[in-house]
This record gives C-alpha cells, structure tokens and sequence, in this order.
C-alpha cells in the first residue's frame, strides 16, 4: 500500500477524529452513559475544516486507513 505524506492539517484532522473514536468507546465501555464532551467533538469537527475535508468522507477515510490501518 502506497504511503501518504499528510500536510499538518491533515495529521492534525485525523489525530483528533482518532482521539473522537477513543472518547466514544471508552463512553460506551463506562457505565456513565454515552456522554461524548462537546470539546472532544469541536475539536474534531475544528480539525477537519481546517484541513478542508469538511463533507470529502472518502479522502479522509483513505487518509485514516494509511495512517492507522486496521489490524
């Protein structure tokens, strides 16, 4: 598989929609309910505009998967 070099704003896109993704399993796993923090999901949706992938799923996925493929 073919290696992406990501500009800062992507890898700062993805590393805040990965910590979004582990903020939401650990809600799910605890026994407080599913409460993700608006901060968690303002910083994501924050990261993701500012890399421009606001509504491009598809890039931004193929991004993820080359930095945190599945195992």
């Amino acid at each position: 598989m073919p290696t992406t070099v990501l500009t800062d704003r992507e890898r700062t896109a993805v590393q805040a929609y990965l910590r979004l993704l582990h903020t939401v399993r650990a809600t799910l796993d605890s026994r407080s309910g599913p409460m993700v923090p608006p901060s968690v999901l303002a910083e994501a949706e924050t990261a993701l505009a500012g890399a421009g992938l606001t509504g491009n799923e598809e890039a931004f996925f193929r991004m993820l998967r080359g930095r945190h493929p599945e195992p």
